[in-house]
């Protein structure tokens, strides 16, 4: 299987781009491309996601030992900021698609999360942008100024707008480089595999300068990197395909909305010579006429008089739509349902990637006599488990799949075993609490604030290995699902869906949080006199329910192209 796709990679070294009316490129685009600009795209992300890993994975760490913030405020914070970068790159799509294209705004981008690195560099190195040191746990702890607190939280914006302009534009603009979806199958695994073993980088060795080296040192090493993955994104500009943007797509869906309650006393005609097919669809061999679902949207693609002129032009383009955005817009519609599913996978993420940490800091961190794990680093089990699996799924497990069903896994199949084991991280992170608490109790260590637990942290490296699993299942299959469903108008923001998901995700594991502190007493600061363990009975509760939501809106959902799917996902392991 690695010859083959050493040899798909090398034919497509010199492939050039066929024509395609949806999309306007340039003529000197038309000749750019393929699998020579390969290197740079992942060059340019492991860059950005070593600086961002570094920034984000030891936030709680940060906030708690050098600007004197509770561990509850710390991983509220942590949640906010992944939320933020990751609903960020949904206004990035929404820019690249609609005005700017890829390009520009992971340039722009990839700059202005340089600037917010530098200001992090400025707060670990500067004393006067820093409280004075305190205890972990001490009530006497002096709390930042506003001046320390705006140019600290200035750093983290600006490094969540850069992360979220790049981290899912740059996912869309390698895959337009290619033309062939099983091309974009072999690209999806091989990005994602890098983007993990990137974090891993970050999770582990810059991680490790922070907690054992200096913050400065550890910020700047961000900063380098981030200043080198722009360099060699800029670099390889000669060989990317620009695809220039045709102005917003959400207007053209608004259209369709307008234009069918304007006619929706109008009259549904069966003939296909009644609706409107604009000439760039009909060179294309577009459908002429609307599907039968939501028929009562095929009204704005039906012509009434009046309509359209005599040379073919629209005389009221909020009046009538072509068959081709209806459809469109049901595409949207349609798979709605199936993205709504997700968001929870998100929520456990944030709920987990975040109290994990306050856990790692009440346990024994020892392994052997002289190394300790940085708190930060205990994520690392995610990236790696992650990064492992998708090179057993996509050499071992799709292929004997194949060949005892003759059939690929579909990406909803995909989607499922992370739901599963979505649910088995949680019972596993539970019981792992519980025993944790057993332990503190014994010791009677409620009412010590900072006191370590004598459990070793490596009690909670199951139930990341199993997160890290559910993941390489259900997070490339959903990016990979939705650029292959969604309108070409739309491809940036189809990427940028699963940033949405997070993002909704990690506000609402922010939520859970806060009403879990609030409302049962769960959550003290001192999580080690606290209910952290029914927290995640309830996820899982939660999670079995999502669970019957997700089974009952993949049975219903239909591909937009079954064939084309199917043979897709064959060629891709064969």
């Amino acid at each position: 299987m690695v010859a083959t796709q050493s040899q798909q990679l090398n034919s497509n070294l010199e492939g050039t781009i066929s024509g395609d009316s949806e999309v306007q490129m340039s003529v000197s685009s038309s000749e750019r491309g393929g699998w020579i600009t390969f290197p740079f795209i992942i060059a340019t992300m492991s860059g950005l996601t070593l600086a961002s890993g570094g920034v984000m994975a030891n936030l709680i760490v940060y906030l708690i030992g050098e600007f004197n913030v509770k561990s509850i405020d710390a991983a509220q914070i942590y949640n906010v900021v992944h939320g933020c970068t990751s609903l960020f790159p949904v206004i990035g799509a929404i820019i690249a698609d609609s005005f700017l294209g890829c390009f520009s705004v992971i340039s722009f981008s990839s700059f202005i999360s340089l600037l917010g690195m530098v200001l992090l560099v400025l707060t670990a190195t500067l004393d006067s942008l820093r409280p004075p040191p305190c205890e972990i746990g001490s009530i006497l702890c002096t709390t930042p100024s506003k001046i320390q607190f705006a140019v600290l939280y200035a750093g983290i914006a600006l490094v969540s707008i850069g992360v979220g302009g790049t981290r899912y534009t740059i996912t869309t603009m390698g895959a337009n480089q290619f033309d062939d979806s099983g091309n974009h199958a072999i690209f999806f695994n091989w990005f994602f595999f890098a983007m993990y073993t990137s974090s891993v980088v970050s999770l582990t060795a810059i991680v490790y300068v922070e907690d054992n080296v200096s913050w400065t040192m550890g910020f700047v090493l961000c900063a380098a990197v981030n200043v080198i993955g722009l360099a060699i994104f800029l670099l390889g500009n000669r060989y990317y395909r620009h695809i220039k943007p045709k102005g917003s797509p959400f207007s053209d869906l608004a259209r369709v909305f307008i234009a069918a309650i304007r006619k929706r006393k109008v009259f549904v005609s069966s003939r296909s010579e009644d609706y409107y097919n604009d000439h760039d669809e009909m060179e294309r061999m577009m459908p002429t006429a609307p599907t039968k679902s939501f028929k009562c949207l095929n009204r704005a693609a039906l012509k009434t008089e009046k309509d359209v002129q005599l040379d073919g032009t629209i005389t009221k383009s909020w009046r009538l739509c072509s068959v081709q955005q209806v459809e469109d817009l049901k595409t949207l519609i349609r798979i709605f349902p199936l993205w709504s599913t997700g968001i929870f996978l998100w929520t456990t993420m944030g709920v987990q990637g975040s109290l994990v940490i306050l856990q790692t800091l009440t346990m024994d961190r020892h392994i052997g006599p002289h190394f300790k794990i940085p708190p930060g680093s205990i994520l690392v089990t995610v990236f790696i488990s992650t990064s492992f699996s998708l090179a057993l799924i996509d050499r071992f497990l799709c292929p004997t799949w194949q060949k005892l069903t003759h059939r690929s896994p579909t990406p909803l199949q995909r989607l499922g075993l992370g739901h599963v084991l979505c649910v088995i991280s949680m019972v596993v992170s539970a019981l792992v609490e519980s025993k944790r608490l057993d332990i503190a109790q014994a010791h009677q260590l409620q009412d010590q604030p900072g006191s370590t637990v004598p459990m070793l942290a490596l009690w909670l490296l199951p139930q990341l290995v199993i997160a890290g699993i559910g993941e390489a299942f259900h997070f490339p299959g959903q990016v990979a699902l939705y650029y292959q469903e969604f309108p070409v108008s739309l491809r940036s923001m189809a990427t940028a869906m699963i940033a949405m998901i997070a993002g909704i995700g990690f506000y609402l594991s922010t939520a859970i949080i806060d009403l879990a502190r609030k409302v049962t007493g769960w959550l003290p600061d001192n999580i080690n006199n606290g209910r952290l363990d029914n927290v995640y009975w309830m996820l899982v509760v939660v999670g079995v329910l999502n669970f019957g939501y997700y089974l009952v809106c993949a049975r219903s959902y239909k591909y937009t192209s079954v064939e084309k799917v199917e043979d897709d996902n064959s060629s891709s392991y064969k």
